[in-house]
């Protein structure tokens, strides 16, 4: 049983939870007593989100910004939270608490490890769309950390990180498709020029051609399109694939 941020919650329903915590039955208007000891509940809460932001940003006055995400400021972290939950709720709802969990910061391999899982799910969908339209795409390290740069901060974690991904890799190359540049089995290195902004290479035209037929059966294999498999690109081009304008 899942209760949502429990702080937002009525007083009643923190009373009506006391009885629950401590002898798990709930008693209903008819009265009827429903069991619930086999019953796992999980309560989260937003408390102390606020002073935990000032820890990591650094508040007024001389206080610093958090250089390094280590295991102190994960202790502080959970103090905060700890503390913020005690002035909320009352002794006798927290003392029938099992266990406190606060989710720790996060570091910069788990970002990464996120990343490549969001990638690895774009290219999921790009190899499941139907029609002729498959392709592979691969991102350099430079484009990575762009793209962790763009969506990353200690404030808000990744939570903006999909949304960096569309922007900036999803939509230029949805683009691309569109625009008849990139086609079927054709291999796109994406990486970042000069002047800090992507760029998409086409390493090779059909190359994954027979892995994606042999994946996903015949659909779109017309003679044409299977006669294009294995065919490097002789001079590599760079094309880009305008944005489309930002909604404020």
């Amino acid at each position: 049983m899942l209760f949502d941020e429990i702080e937002k919650a009525s007083d009643a329903l923190w009373q009506l939870l006391l009885g629950i915590l401590d002898k798990a039955t709930l008693t209903l208007g008819d009265n009827r007593r429903v069991d619930l000891s086999q019953c796992i509940i999980i309560m989260t809460s937003n408390l102390g989100a606020g002073e935990m932001c000032t820890l990591v940003e650094g508040g007024m006055g001389f206080a610093q910004r958090a250089k390094l995400v280590d295991n102190s400021l994960d202790e502080k972290i959970d103090r905060t939270a700890v503390d913020a939950a005690r002035r909320k709720f009352t002794p006798e709802f927290m003392n029938r608490i099992d266990k406190v969990v606060v989710f720790k910061t996060l570091r910069p391999e788990h970002l990464q490890q996120i990343l490549e899982i969001e990638l690895g799910m774009v290219q999921q969908r790009i190899l499941m769309v139907s029609g002729a339209s498959q392709f592979v795409f691969n991102c350099t390290s430079k484009v990575k950390s762009f793209l962790l740069g763009e969506g990353t901060d200690p404030k808000y974690g990744a939570r903006h990180l999909k949304r960096a991904i569309e922007r900036h890799l999803v939509f230029p190359l949805a683009n691309l498709v569109a625009t008849g540049q990139v086609k079927l089995g054709d291999f796109i290195r994406v990486d970042l020029n000069g002047d800090g902004r992507l760029m998409f290479v086409k390493e090779a035209e059909g190359a994954m051609v027979p892995v994606l037929l042999e994946r996903y059966g015949a659909a779109a294999a017309a003679p044409p399109l299977a006669a294009r498999a294995a065919r490097g690109v002789a001079n590599r081009r760079e094309f880009g694939a305008t944005l489309p304008p930002e909604v404020k």
